[in-house]
């Protein structure tokens, strides 16, 4: 089980150097990995005193934890964001495919993707996070979705009984391939604008033909 521990209070009079603490970390955590990572290349880094570091964070282990949790919630709030500015739209085929485009692009970003295999690689180490970052990222998203999906088979705009399964169906249609892909051949393996944008295309064309309104 992951320890409960948690980043300490450091002091309100310097964010600047929390914030450059944090940024050096997530270059370096996720350049080599939790076993690798340094606390004295992270005060380097950041410019700081390894004393300094320690006022902020506890230990690596919490800084590990409080750049999983900040990275997987700035991704689920990018996504949200363009999910509900466009969640009363008419025009459904529009909506969701800016929504799947919009998924792609925030995950499939080379960082996210080497935050999973990191994760992925720390499971036995921090189960905890693996649970964090699924229920923060898909889980999050496909909660979101079938609470939208809802809202639009109440207003005929979509023909379903199970909002959840018809989440989890958008869902894989529009990251299975992509993420598999670049989850297991590497950052250069991540699909080009154009190519997202005709996967998402291609997706909600076929999420219609199931779900589409009769």
């Amino acid at each position: 089980m992951m320890a409960t521990t948690t980043t300490s209070i450091a002091p309100r009079t310097s964010p600047r150097k929390h914030q450059a603490i944090l940024d050096a970390a997530e270059l370096v955590f996720l350049r080599d990995g939790y076993l690798g990572t340094s606390m004295d290349e992270v005060a380097t880094r950041s410019r700081v005193s390894k004393q300094t570091v320690y006022k902020h964070f506890a230990s690596k282990e919490a800084l590990f934890v409080e750049i999983v949790t900040s990275m997987t919630s700035r991704a689920a709030d990018a996504v949200d964001v363009n999910m509900w500015a466009e969640a009363a739209a008419d025009d459904v085929r529009t909506y969701l495919r800016d929504y799947a485009l919009t998924q792609l692009t925030v995950v499939l970003t080379p960082r996210l993707m080497q935050l999973r295999r990191l994760v992925i690689g720390e499971v036995a180490r921090f189960p905890e996070l693996a649970r964090a970052l699924y229920e923060r990222g898909p889980k999050h998203a496909m909660s979101q979705l079938a609470a939208t999906f809802e809202q639009l088979a109440e207003r005929r705009l979509l023909t379903l009984d199970d909002p959840a399964l018809a989440a989890s169906h958008f869902n894989w249609l529009v990251m299975a391939e992509p993420v598999n892909r670049a989850m297991l051949l590497g950052d250069d393996s991540i699909p080009s604008g154009p190519e997202l944008s005709r996967h998402a295309e291609q997706s909600v064309a076929v999420f219609l033909m199931a779900y589409g309104a009769h």
